[in-house]
């Protein structure tokens, strides 16, 4: 089986605009730091041009040890605008209410970012709605920032919708509170409670009901119509297989999912899902291996994930079991690729103690994922 270059995500390069912009507000030029991430003005200007999620929060690292600060994703939030959002945003933007704009920037979330292990949500109830954002466990100096970011980043977006501050009954943090943690409620104004089972932000009917200047219907309607075709665009082409594969990725979290569970999401019968694998060749089980192989490459490659925490990502019963399928898949030990990986991609000095930096906060698993 030859492995594919799977990639655990990402995102438009549009949202660097932040990130520049907040360093401007501390006295502090990008341009050495974009030049290092190879993000020059035309590329920053090219349409559906994307950045890795692993190298996103390389950048954001990297930022935060130009500026000293490590609140820096709360302080990027305030500088964003809902149009870096592209397509998604602008139309959201339109919206006839605050709720509609809400759940068109989520709805759309694919055609700005993506996430191989999940997606946003906006899930609501009598009460109001939370914004809930997905982003991979257990965390550390790399992927907080992210979380920071895009949370700050929509409270401050949807606000300037309503061209007032948006009134938020309550965050929500998965991480324990950081050293920072008297920033968030200055950034959000209202209670922060960390060690919970989400990253969400909680908006009220008073402030989801509340109109949109802006709203023109017959542009909300156009947009709304090119958004559609755009989303439509993105999956249509997918095979079954490429389908059962994006479905897998979240269900690997700590467990091995089943055929009938993703036959059920699919909206097929079991027996089908059978049959049209056998038809294009394949079975569920070499998918499913596939799968982790692709992940674990990825995960290896491009975070600084130990190595337990990925055997946990990836559904195995211990860093051991792990281990050993990856010695069938790829003929190296993870430490070993990793190893290679790093030396092919010529990663510098720098790099390579930010990199020890951010997996200390992942020693617990490292005693038994050492290799």
């Amino acid at each position: 089986m030859k492995p594919n270059r799977v990639r655990l995500g990402d995102l438009s390069v549009a949202f660097v605009h932040g990130l520049v912009a907040a360093l401007a507000e501390k006295g502090l030029a990008a341009d050495d730091l974009l030049r290092q991430f190879r993000l020059d003005a035309t590329r920053l200007a090219l349409p559906r041009e994307r950045l890795s999620i692993p190298r996103y929060m390389r950048l954001g690292h990297s930022a935060i040890g130009l500026c000293g600060d490590r609140a820096l994703g709360l302080e990027m939030g305030r500088h964003s605008h809902i149009s870096q959002a592209g397509l998604a945003g602008v139309t959201a933007g339109q919206a006839p209410t605050l709720r509609e704009a809400a759940r068109t920037l989520i709805r759309f979330e694919p055609l700005y970012a993506h996430n191989y292990r999940g997606q946003s949500s906006f899930t609501e109830d009598a009460g109001g709605a939370w914004l809930s954002f997905y982003s991979i466990s257990p965390y550390n100096d790399f992927n907080r920032f992210v979380v920071d970011s895009v949370l700050s980043s929509w409270r401050h977006q949807l606000g300037t919708l309503l061209g007032e501050t948006l009134v938020v009954e309550r965050v929500e943090i998965e991480f324990p509170a950081p050293d920072y943690a008297e920033r968030y409620e200055t950034c959000f104004g209202c209670p922060v409670d960390f060690g919970a089972s989400h990253n969400r932000l909680r908006l009220a009917n008073a402030s989801l009901d509340q109109p949109l200047a802006q709203h023109c219907p017959s542009t909300w309607q156009q947009l709304l119509e090119l958004a559609e075709r755009e989303l439509e665009q993105l999956t249509r082409t997918r095979s079954l297989r490429e389908r059962i594969t994006h479905l897998l990725g979240p269900m690997l979290h700590g467990r091995e999912p089943e055929l009938d569970e993703v036959a059920r999401k699919l909206q097929l019968p079991s027996w089908t899902l059978r049959r049209k694998l056998a038809e294009e060749g394949t079975q569920f089980r070499t998918l499913l291996n596939e799968t982790r192989r692709d992940l674990a490459m990825a995960y290896i490659r491009d975070t600084e994930l130990a190595f337990g925490e990925i055997a946990y990502l990836l559904g195995f019963a211990s860093a051991e079991a792990f281990q050993r399928a990856f010695k069938r898949w790829s003929g190296q030990t993870p430490g070993e690729f990793r190893r290679s990986q790093r030396l092919q991609a010529g990663y510098s000095s720098v790099a390579s103690s930010a990199g020890s930096t951010g997996s200390c906060s992942m020693a617990r698993d490292s005693r038994s994922s050492s290799t």
